[in-house]
């Protein structure tokens, strides 16, 4: 099969298109034909050697697609040749074909395309796991959401309204219509504002009771300063560095706060399959309904991989990349 490949790390223009041997399904297992697949920070984190792939994943960047079932393992119940569905993977996915396991694929409703289906996985269950396992945010709750044009950020602000929360982000300018076209109540430019400030003054100096963090270090004070009495501070990256400077502790015993770090493509199989099937179960016709719906900034064809790249490095995508597998 063809596949987009890394012969060396490095800049985007490592990535060259080559051939793979095609997988084979194991029990349990599907091959998917790829439709679609979507770009996401891990994949360039991996292009650049520092975010290598968990044992036993596909070496192929590529952490969801959305296609067709073309092939079925030994025992599989739940789906036939010629399904379509949807679903996060470890690594492959920027290639024709990946097998998955059985209940790690996600039923594409007919209402979406290969493309929106390809831009729900990582973002939704990331996020979704983010906010309701982790955080357990309540109807009436104030959750701010960090980097709220990304993928997550955009699927974020649309669960945190679908629970009956209030969802404040940050965003540099350009993107704050997209985050209050999908609900937010309010947008922080992080480039001219400083958000404990804005927070403070939208709270009446109560603070929100979640946040949702990709920047870290940079933030970790302003983070612990503007959660609310018990808040709930969820990381799920470390963009701008892992060392914050004259930190000040004090507020997390005063406050009684939760800090809670997590990743999603680490997890073990059986952590995934109870996400996907939450997933699956309480968000899936929401989004057949148009309750709920995948933010694609663009799509490409996967042979413009390295533009796509290079976009999401820059910071100028709002919503997904999508590339259309062909």
């Amino acid at each position: 099969m063809k596949a987009i490949l890394i012969p060396e790390f490095g800049a985007p223009e490592v990535m060259q298109m080559g051939a793979w041997e095609t997988p084979a399904p194991g029990p349990k297992e599907i091959r998917v034909k790829i439709k679609a697949t979507a770009l996401n920070r891990a994949d360039t984190m991996q292009r650049r050697g520092v975010y290598p792939p968990p044992p036993g994943e596909s070496p192929i960047l590529g952490l969801e697609m959305a296609g067709v079932v073309e092939k079925i393992g030994d025992g599989v119940t739940k789906w036939k040749e010629g399904d379509r569905v949807c679903g996060l993977l470890g690594g492959g996915g920027y290639a024709e074909y990946c097998v998955t396991h059985e209940d790690m694929a996600i039923s594409l409703p007919d209402q979406l395309s290969f493309e929106e289906g390809a831009a729900i996985p990582e973002v939704f269950l990331t996020a979704y796991q983010a906010l309701h396992w982790l955080a357990k945010i309540e109807a009436g709750e104030k959750i701010l959401v960090h980097a709220g044009a990304s993928g997550v950020g955009t699927a974020a602000i649309q669960l945190i309204g679908l629970a009956g929360a209030d969802a404040i982000v940050t965003a540099s300018a350009g993107k704050h219509q997209t985050c209050l076209d999908l609900g937010a109540s309010h947008a922080i430019d992080y480039k001219k504002e400083n958000f404990e400030e804005v927070v403070k003054e939208l709270t009446d100096g109560a603070g929100v009771q979640v946040i949702v963090d990709f920047i870290a270090a940079p933030y970790f004070q302003m983070n612990l300063n503007s959660l609310a009495l018990e808040g709930r501070l969820v990381m799920l990256s470390l963009i701008g560095g892992v060392k914050p400077e004259g930190v000040n502790l004090a507020p997390i015993l005063r406050k009684r706060l939760q800090i809670i770090g997590t990743t999603l493509r680490a997890r073990s199989l059986e952590y995934k399959i109870a996400l996907t099937k939450d997933l699956q179960t309480n968000c899936m016709p929401h989004f057949a309904s148009g309750k709920l719906k995948p933010i694609i900034d663009s799509v490409i064809p996967w042979t413009e991989v390295v533009q796509g790249h290079q976009r999401m490095e820059s910071n100028q995508n709002a919503g997904k990349i999508v590339m259309v597998v062909s």
